[in-house]
């Protein structure tokens, strides 16, 4: 297989993969610093890296290569990652480099307590520090898991080495009774069916041991297929890299490639600002769109352009993809699944079928621009990627919400609600915490129906802490047994990418440092109206001062450690929760030794 055919669809640009046709470096290796040294230190740096193996000319001028591997047996999305990283140093050592792999904290989405979220910023430190502090020229990002890509991405950003991404990949679709079923999207449907009384507990446990076949990560369009699709549509990866499955021998092929394409970055001095530009931002809101993708892609890529110094906001979203339709058919907005999507034809298909909404000039890490890389891509089913004058849903991007609820912004995905619930007006049920709302959420007492709307406090970034994925909040039982299968639900907390449901998540300021949220009282009347991107509790301005007069902070139960410190220094929703001091870049200068 070679790099001018990844696939049926010849994404035919990945240049300088082979080391006759790499370029000469336009700089000085940073490595040389470290490696190129005749003195006490290089002797070190050098004799140290010998016991492994390596033969002196490693050490020759060649491009040291790291590879940040998020492996770990506690994060199943990417346990097979050793695996995957053994076909990166094949096509680093056949470019000419020399692949040295080192490990990174991994944060298991399904397996972390609280949240994985609370560690996002924590891993994107981890992977920034350990970039600058190696001796290493370019790096290749091997993640997959929900935080992972975009905790890799930050951290990268902020050393600004040549970068590039391999993804480990969606699974195999899920199989019940004969029908394909989907990691989260069907969990939420078959744990409702059950608390309805329409599915039992026996069924429940047999489609769990059908959910997840293989390796890899969730196969519906939640918050990892999310996050590597729109690391295609920022540039930052090859082509296909997004939707290949984790099984299949063609991802292994494409971290080959990758290998090779990181040794010719480094010699041309191509680095993640050179990719991370507006443009790129733009056309990743733009992509989340069209795939129906994750909510959290919101926080995730505010954070990142944090990093890299672009201005992105809510704003952005707004305007950039609300008009965006979706073509893409997936769960939890459609039917079908990654193995689908990537049969029918991948990112670059769907690129090339909404190139006239696309800024096609955009660079990408293969060297070539977005629409080099799509112009022959083409689509083997329009069910799965739809044409533009029959979509899934028209403007599917995600809306951002303001008014006296959420003065700093809060979001809803359109493409996963109910469209009737998009303008409703009801009366608040409020749970203060997430222990009230499971200790109440069934009992025969709650005043709530299916015209209610649910409303969750203390689960934003600071409350919980981490911003956890409770937002689509399970609903009472007594609305279940009626056959009624969604609610308005408003919170400061987030929802998995899997889930779906008239959900408004991110409401800023959070409920825990006195926003809004906080003051709203079981009872109250709100109005959601998404066309006019309305968030409106109806109550006067003056008894919300009377009631903010009378709101009393809860002092927090964490006193030390990296908890203390994010919950002392992470931002708010609408500013991507990063840590404040963590913002923007410190290069990759090391000026002093070690020795």
């Amino acid at each position: 297989m070679s790099d001018k055919k990844l696939s049926e669809n010849k994404p035919d640009t990945i240049k300088a993969s082979q080391p006759d046709k790499a370029p000469q470096p336009k700089k000085e290796l940073r490595s040389k610093q470290w490696y190129g040294k005749l003195d006490k230190d290089g002797f070190i740096h050098r004799s140290w890296m010998k016991n492994q193996g390596l033969p002196d000319h490693s050490f020759d001028g060649r491009p040291i290569i790291g590879i940040c591997n998020s492996w770990s047996e506690l994060t199943p999305c990417n346990a097979h990652l050793r695996e995957l990283a053994e076909y990166v140093k094949r096509g680093v050592w056949e470019a000419g480099g020399v692949p040295l792999e080192f490990p990174v904290m991994s944060l298991g989405e399904t397996q972390m307590k609280p949240t994985a979220m609370l560690f996002r910023n924590l891993m994107s430190m981890d992977v920034e520090e350990s970039i600058r502090a190696y001796g290493m020229d370019g790096v290749v990002l091997l993640g997959g898991c929900d935080k992972t890509t975009p905790a890799q991405l930050m951290g990268a950003a902020s050393v600004d080495l040549p970068a590039i991404v391999v993804s480990s990949g969606p699974m195999l679709n899920g199989k019940y009774r004969g029908k394909d079923i989907g990691s989260g999207t069907d969990v939420w449907k078959f744990s409702e069916a059950v608390r309805g009384g329409s599915m039992t507990l026996d069924e429940f446990m047999r489609a769990e041991s059908g959910m997840s076949r293989s390796r890899g990560t969730c196969m519906t369009m939640g918050t990892a297929s999310t996050m590597s699709c729109l690391t295609e549509a920022l540039g930052m990866s090859l082509p296909e890299n997004g939707t290949l499955p984790a099984v299949d021998a063609r991802r292994q092929a494409l971290a080959h490639l990758t290998g090779a394409r990181i040794v010719s970055m480094v010699k041309e001095d191509l680095k993640p600002s050179d990719i991370l530009t507006k443009a790129a931002f733009e056309n990743a809101i733009r992509a989340n769109a069209a795939i129906g993708g994750s909510t959290n892609a919101v926080v995730h890529l505010l954070a990142l352009a944090g990093r890299v110094g672009v201005d992105l906001s809510l704003a952005d979203w707004d305007r950039i993809g609300a008009t965006v339709p979706c073509i893409v058919d997936l769960m939890p907005s459609g039917q079908y699944l990654m193995e689908d999507f990537h049969y029918a034809g991948g990112f670059p298909a769907l690129l090339n079928r909404m190139a006239e909404l696309f800024d096609m000039d955009a660079k990408t890490v293969t060297g070539a621009t977005q629409a080099e890389i799509c112009v022959d891509a083409e689509c083997f089913n329009d069910e799965v990627i739809r044409p533009l004058d029959n979509p899934l849903r028209d403007n599917a991007g995600i809306a951002v919400l303001k008014g006296n609820l959420a003065p700093q912004g809060a979001i809803i995905k359109p493409s996963a609600a109910t469209p009737a619930l998009l303008k409703h007006t009801g009366k608040a049920v409020v749970f203060e915490n997430i222990e009230d709302y499971k200790a109440r959420i069934d009992t025969d007492e709650l005043d709530v129906d299916e015209h209610s709307i649910l409303v969750l406090k203390g689960c934003g970034p600071k409350g919980y802490p981490g911003m956890p994925e409770v937002g689509n909040m399970a609903l009472p039982r007594k609305v279940l047994e009626k056959g009624v299968t969604d609610m308005v639900r408003i919170s400061d907390a987030r929802m998995s990418g899997t889930a779906f449901g008239t959900v408004v998540l991110h409401v800023s300021p959070e409920s825990t440092i006195g926003g809004p949220l906080a003051l709203v009282q079981s009872g109250d009347e709100i109005t959601l109206d998404v066309e006019t991107r309305l968030l409106q509790l109806n109550v006067t301005d003056e008894e919300l001062a009377s009631r903010k007069a009378a709101w009393q902070s809860q002092e927090s139960e964490y006193h030390r450690g990296y908890a203390k410190l994010y919950i002392d220094h992470v931002m708010q929703a609408d500013q991507g929760a990063d840590l404040d001091f963590l913002v923007g870049k410190s290069g990759s200068v090391v000026k002093r030794e070690s020795h």
